[in-house]
């Protein structure tokens, strides 16, 4: 098996650049199974091996996936100059050189709309879940300005299932949506789930028959659920068990 350098993993882990590491290795205790390691490239088998800093067992991650629920007015973004942006919301030990090169967003959620959004270093994963081919669910929390009589309801249920046609809004052109079903809560409340994520699709589907949205939140993705436990602005690891609900 091909071993990776030490620092390599440990800037991958969050903990500083490689400069970083050097600097950790002088000043505390890196063991690698029960030996102490000054050496930044000493080889490290991602599978096997056991670190430890200053007896905190370092948890290695091949890749990083996260699940944020997102706020309102912050922005699907890395970089903004006016807006705060998802990743001013991550901890400083993802804001390394490694990391800021790799870990992006799977796909985006508007300034106004609140939810689930993942982060990821796994390209692979974010190619596979919002390729078209892929039809991953994402289901969605709508609230209404205005309510909806029982009739129009099922007009509504009606038109999302056959794929409504929407029109253009800012650059973007009109376009017929893939079949989407709609579970209404009340007469102004419903959940929304589709397989495509088109600009401001949501938002245009309900503005074609007639109302708006005055509350947008994403509960799920795939069988993956938002975490309910989760604040606005706050994240979690995902782990295996998380990732096969994707699928």
């Amino acid at each position: 098996m091909k071993k990776e350098r030490l620092d390599k993993i440990l800037a991958h882990e969050g903990l500083g650049s490689r400069k970083d590491i050097r600097k950790i290795l002088r000043k505390y205790e890196v063991l690698v199974n029960d030996q102490r390691i000054y050496d930044p490239s000493f080889g490290i088998d991602t599978e096997n091996d056991k670190i430890t800093i200053d007896d905190e067992e370092i948890k290695l991650h091949e890749h990083i996936y996260l699940m944020m629920n997102k706020p309102q007015h912050t922005i699907s973004s890395n970089k903004d100059g006016e807006h705060q942006t998802v990743f001013d919301l991550l901890d400083d030990s993802f804001k390394t050189p490694y990391l800021q090169d790799k870990l992006h967003l799977v796909g985006r959620l508007d300034m106004d709309t609140e939810g689930l959004l993942l982060f990821t270093t796994d390209g692979e994963l974010t190619h596979r879940l919002i390729s078209p081919k892929s039809h991953i669910s994402k289901t969605y929390l709508c609230c209404l300005e205005h309510s909806e009589t029982d009739e129009h309801q099922k007009e509504i249920t009606q038109l999302f299932e056959k794929g409504i046609e929407v029109g253009p809004e800012d650059n973007d052109e009109g376009f017929l949506c893939e079949p989407a079903f709609i579970k209404w809560i009340n007469d102004s409340t419903a959940h929304l789930t589709i397989y495509e994520g088109k600009y401001h699709q949501v938002k245009r589907m309900f503005v074609a028959v007639g109302n708006k949205i005055s509350f947008l939140k994403r509960i799920s993705m795939g069988q993956l659920l938002l975490d309910e436990n989760l604040g606005l602005g706050e994240y979690k690891y995902l782990d295996e068990t998380d990732l096969e609900k994707l699928v």
